[in-house]
């Protein structure tokens, strides 16, 4: 029975099964914004007001792009294989690109491009545990 911290942290899974079950938490968030991005272009849900016909071409652009993405990258880390970490630290870079240097076109999103850092930071403090783990084992 855990008690204390303490006793939480012995009894942990290893580092590289946690890291796994996050990726697949990022892979479940993925896979929602991959549906989202595909309502729009169907046309069940508008974005900002806006339908995706009318849509200005770079928002359409953005939106193909994250609509495939999205669901590609979920695929992979579900998957646990190394592309799909490639392809949703791809995404995540092109997100905070997208938001910060071309932010007149995409609007500045402060929150969510510190929310694609703090992942990235998670996710490289999780390899380094578990790479740490593996080298006394």
């Amino acid at each position: 029975m855990i008690t204390s911290f303490q006793d939480l942290i012995k009894t942990r899974p290893p580092w590289s099964t946690v890291l796994i079950w996050y990726l697949r938490g990022i892979a479940l968030l993925l896979v929602g914004g991959g549906i989202i991005h595909w309502a729009r272009i169907v046309g069940f849900v508008p974005w900002r007001g806006l339908w995706f016909w009318d849509m200005p071409i770079e928002w359409q652009a953005a939106t193909v792009f994250f609509a495939v993405l999205d669901l590609v990258a979920a695929t992979g880390l579900w998957l646990a294989v190394s592309w799909g970490t490639v392809m949703w630290l791809f995404r995540a870079m092109s997100q905070i690109v997208m938001h910060s240097l071309f932010s007149d076109i995409y609007g500045r999103r402060p929150y969510e491009i510190s929310f694609y850092i703090l992942t990235i930071a998670i996710y490289l403090l999780l390899m380094y545990l578990m790479e740490r783990e593996n080298r006394t084992n």
